[in-house]
């Protein structure tokens, strides 16, 4: 199956630029993804990346803003960098700048990285 990275990861970060986590979630992860979090939280297989990913969104009270800023594709991998700003059901405030590190296999994420910026 052909596929182009750029385009397929430019759907991807308009996606999450929006607000649709959830989506871009079931659009672009495989069902064996893995992800690692800066904060020691990890996933193993979509099911437990679109669980933690619900969770996640039903903690947050406001959106503030997401602004995508630039992205990189290589050879099956991709970064992309973000500003996230929300305000959390529980009173406090999330404010991340993140480099989001993609690895790409036959057009799905099979492991994905998150750093802080």
């Amino acid at each position: 199956m052909s596929y182009n990275l750029a385009q397929l990861l430019a759907e991807k970060n308009a996606m999450i630029e929006k607000g649709h986590f959830a989506g871009a979630n079931e659009k672009f992860y495989a069902d064996n993804t893995r992800t690692v979090d800066f904060t020691g939280m990890n996933t193993n297989g979509k099911a437990d990346h679109t669980q933690k990913m619900k969770d996640f969104i039903g903690s947050i009270a406001k959106v503030n803003k997401v602004t995508f800023h630039r992205s990189v594709v290589g050879e099956g991998v991709t970064f992309s960098e973000f500003t996230f700003d929300f305000d959390m059901k529980d009173g406090s405030k999330i404010y991340w700048h993140e480099i989001i590190m993609s690895v790409w296999e036959d057009g799905l994420v099979v492991f994905e990285q998150y750093f802080l910026a």
